[in-house]
């Protein structure tokens, strides 16, 4: 078992068991001191696999209130850690790679490979039926190798949970892609091909921090090397790519997201159900943003989460970015690691341990109305339902299922009565390039008005032809004239306001440095009195006095002024005595 010690004096401290569970589920114990750092179990974990590709792998602990946290690798352990030890912690992906094909070395794909069927598996990586198919073939063929008909029985699939929802009708897809398309492929060109697949669906690499926007509605957000991204149930309504998001913010439970978009300002804010969910957010962007975006590390700047002086907090990014890492695996130079694989029955854990792992991490579903909720909630204004034949029917056994004749039939009949909610959606509920919705800028304020009904002609019928047509150009005329007033009106009044916010932020900031400072002076002022006129015999104010700076200003100031003061003095009350 591996002790971390440190050099300082304090190094007979007790020492603090630490666990750390791996992708695969396996654990690894060691002991660790309260001045050890983070970084010393990171390079601990990789220094186990002999990864040399370590900087998009974190650590991640969850403390007494369900709240993930990113082991940072700069401070000591025990000062984040808010519960007593034994400590128990996951290494995982934190930065999903841009490009897979950049990655130098088999061990660093495996891992990845790895982390990305972790998603799958809890429901974070959205994919259509077909694209679901292609991922668990990859996903047998890496564990089982060739379809071979003397050991896999016709329904072997059943036998592997590769999905949270997961019909018999996506198994046989499953299991004929397995037979056909992938036969020869070595466990390294699965995972490579998983991966590619993954890289080019909408949710790769995102790892959605659940919260509710300006309208209650609620949402996911993540973040990803494309930008920060939202969803509303499996859809995905905005996209700020990180050269259009300049600040990152949060108050409270409040987090805002400054950004740009057609050259316009835009301001996204949501609501986190805690400080600590809303603080964790906004530091997971902040990093995600320093890895994608900058070229170099020493471009990285520390970030405050507010404007306001001494106050907020702070927080800098203190890893290489990601063309940083591409350029130090391009000159990694060594014979490859072996790659221990674990077989998929052997890395599926207990159902206490998968709870354990997905605490505060809800995966994305669709947003499907509650029975409660259908009376109320018209159709044609959430989101179209797929149709029973369009979506992965989920199975509640993982035992394998024997397909035949009644049995199989009243199963699926009792499935389709169930209607739970997919994982795999439809491609025609589902479109990855229909998705994207623009995020709303001031556009939207003219569109308002696209729509307004035309009034209707209300003369009599005996009016000809040209006098009803020539009425009612006039009045479309008049309107259009009131619509124009009415735009201006209302872009003044969006103008007034968004100034008003930037005037009140700098009031705000001003008085709060004047708060300050007014405070300095009523806490130095006394202790200036009491320094030189007083006569107590304190031994640091004695020190003070006896300074030759304090002499000096005590004979060349503050006695001629005291003079100047008193003579003042006495000739207001000498005038005030004459009369």
């Amino acid at each position: 078992m591996i002790r971390f010690r440190s050099s300082s004096i304090r190094s007979l401290s007790p020492e603090m068991k630490c666990t750390v569970r791996l992708l695969d589920d396996s654990e690894i114990s060691c002991h660790i001191q309260r001045e050890t750092k983070g970084q010393f179990l990171i390079d601990h974990i990789c220094n186990y696999y002999s990864l040399l590709e370590k900087d998009y792998f974190g650590i991640r602990y969850v403390d007494p209130e369900k709240q993930r946290h990113w082991l940072e690798p700069n401070k000591s352990i025990f000062k984040q850690m808010k519960s007593h030890p034994p400590y128990t912690m996951c290494f995982r992906v934190k930065f999903y790679p841009h490009e897979p094909l950049k990655i130098k070395e088999e061990l660093t794909r495996y891992l990845l490979y790895l982390q990305i069927k972790r998603d799958i598996f809890h429901g974070r990586l959205l994919c259509s039926f077909s694209d679901a198919a292609y991922l668990g073939a990859c996903i047998v063929q890496a564990e089982l190798g060739d379809y071979d008909p003397d050991e896999h029985p016709e329904n072997y699939i059943s036998d592997f949970k590769i999905f949270p929802k997961q019909s018999q009708k996506l198994e046989k897809k499953i299991a004929e892609m397995h037979k056909n398309e992938f036969r020869g492929q070595s466990p390294a060109v699965s995972e490579f091909n998983l991966l590619l697949k993954a890289y080019s669906l909408e949710t790769y690499g995102v790892d959605p921090h659940p919260c509710k926007d300006s309208t209650g509605t609620t949402t996911f957000l993540g973040f990803t090397a494309a930008g920060f991204v939202v969803f509303q149930g499996n859809k995905r309504i905005h996209l700020l790519k990180w050269c259009d998001v300049y600040k990152l913010k949060f108050e409270g439970k409040t987090f805002y997201v400054f950004g740009a978009q057609k050259e316009k300002k835009a301001v996204l804010s949501f609501h986190t159900s805690t400080p600590a969910a809303c603080k964790h957010l906004w530091k997971c962007g902040v990093e995600n943003q320093a890895f994608y975006k900058y070229a170099k590390s020493s471009q990285i700047k520390t970030m405050s989460s507010s404007k306001i002086f001494f106050k907020g907090s702070r927080f800098r990014y203190s890893g290489k970015v990601a063309k940083e890492v591409v350029e130090a695996s391009s000159k990694i130079q060594r014979e490859p690691p072996e790659v221990h694989r674990t077989s998929i029955t052997q890395s599926r854990s207990s159902p206490s341990l998968n709870k354990q792992l997905i605490i505060n991490m809800e995966p994305l579903q669709p947003l499907l109305p509650s029975p409660c909720e259908e009376e109320e909630v018209p159709l044609d204004e959430g989101i179209q339902l797929p149709k029973e034949d369009e979506i992965s029917v989920p199975v509640t056994s993982s035992s394998p299922v024997k397909d035949t004749g009644e049995n199989v039939d009243l199963a699926i009949e009792h499935e389709e009565k169930m209607k739970e909610e997919p994982l795999t959606i439809s491609e025609l509920v589902y479109n990855p390039s229909a998705s994207l919705l623009p995020t709303p800028v001031d556009d939207e304020i003219d569109m308002l008005f696209d729509t307004c009904p035309r009034a209707e002609n209300e003369k009599d019928d005996t009016d000809s032809f040209e006098e009803l047509e020539a009425d009612e150009n006039a009045f479309l005329i008049a309107e259009e004239e009131e619509l124009k007033e009415a735009r201006r009106a209302l872009r003044w009044s969006y103008d007034f306001l968004m100034g008003n916010i930037e005037v009140n932020a700098f009031v705000k900031s001003f008085s709060r440095l004047l708060l300050v400072g007014l405070g300095l002076l009523l806490f130095v002022f006394p202790l200036l009195l009491v320094l030189l006129e007083s006569d107590l015999q304190i031994s640091f104010l004695h020190e003070i006095r006896q300074t030759p700076e304090f002499q000096q200003f005590h004979i060349e100031y503050y006695c001629p002024l005291r003079q100047w003061v008193a003579c003042k003095i006495n000739f207001i009350r000498d005038m005030l005595g004459s009369f």
